[in-house]
């Protein structure tokens, strides 16, 4: 229990520093979301102090507020959910935008994350086990579509597969034109028909990464003493492979998929970008084109939370994965 006394105590402090960090950088950047979305009702008309002032108090930026108030305001506004107002999209809020992008995000880079790191685990685990077999020789292939940059392997997918052979659609994240958002089969089948490109991308670019640190460490962990032992003893070879060798060769893979798995709600701003994908990444990318200083510290916010909780989560399940890392030095 001390451990993990430990370990919540730690990430509660990591969390208020990255909600301060939050708070303190949008206003430590040039410019003034009320200037912005000022000269954008100037266009329609003369805009007056007191609007400005009712801009300001909307935003959070009170000038005439001292700061420590509004540090105050900002954290009770955190805890009620209340992330302010987007510039971009005003007067939507930003938790309304964010809600409505991350379940794209997660359904997407999730999903493709989590196949990503389960079949490279499991084929890194058969090459280490069987070394110089011909799925230790697929490593070199898988490892250089993980060197190749991100966008034009999209790039070059999109190509072949949408655009020559039409097998997948060429953007979007449905059929707009043909299908209503909703718990209908159409529609959830138009999403994975989508989906499916993207998510491929996002798993032949990973999945090398993933079997090449899986493969070296399996290699690394049959040379230990209890490795010997446990075959010595004349235990079944599957079982040493995946009680005693694959269970503390997948220990540093797991930190790496914690870090991944946090990030997943950042998006993928290439991928996004690419094949016109609904989610958090283009989200972020106009709100630093428009300037939009909530929608990013929202959007930072909800990044720096998954990092945290996938970290804890990791930390957590590698305590109970392997025992020694409880107890102390």
């Amino acid at each position: 229990m001390r451990f993990y006394l430990q370990k919540l105590i730690f990430y509660v402090v990591a969390l208020w520093a990255a909600l301060t960090l939050n708070f303190f950088l949008p206003r430590w950047m040039p410019g003034n979301p009320v200037d912005i979305l000022i000269s954008k009702l100037s266009a329609k008309g003369p805009v007056t102090e007191s609007t400005r002032h009712a801009l300001e108090l909307l935003l959070g930026t009170n000038s005439d507020q001292p700061l420590l108030l509004q540090y105050l305001s900002y954290f009770g506004s955190v805890f009620r959910g209340d992330l302010g107002v987007s510039v971009t999209y005003f007067p939507a809020n930003v938790t309304n935008i964010i809600g409505e992008a991350l379940p794209w995000t997660i359904g997407l880079i999730g999903v493709a994350t989590i196949i990503s790191f389960v079949v490279g685990i499991g084929l890194g685990q058969l090459a280490g086990w069987k070394r110089g077999s011909w799925l230790d020789n697929v490593i070199p292939v898988t490892t250089m579509f993980q060197t190749v940059p991100y966008f034009w392997l999209a790039l070059v997918l999109l190509f072949l597969l949408a655009s020559r052979v039409q097998m997948f659609p060429l953007s979007g994240g449905y059929d707009v034109y043909s299908v209503q958002p909703g718990m209908s089969w159409d529609f959830i089948s138009s999403v994975f028909y989508h989906g499916a490109l993207p998510a491929l991308t996002i798993v032949l670019s990973s999945i090398g990464g993933w079997m090449m640190g899986m493969r070296n460490m399996m290699v690394s962990t049959l040379s230990e003493d209890y490795i010997v032992t446990a075959e010595a003893k004349g235990l079944h070879p599957r079982r040493i492979m995946s009680s005693y060798a694959a269970r503390n060769a997948v220990l540093p893979s797991l930190s790496g998929f914690a870090i991944s798995l946090g990030f997943v709600v950042s998006g993928s701003i290439v991928t996004e970008m690419v094949f016109s994908y609904p989610g958090i990444g283009s989200a972020l990318l106009t709100a630093v084109q428009s300037n939009d200083y909530a929608l990013m510290q929202g959007i930072f916010l909800v990044i720096t939370i998954s990092v945290l909780g996938a970290n804890l989560l990791v930390d957590l399940l590698y305590a109970l994965i392997d025992p020694r890392t409880r107890v102390r030095a």
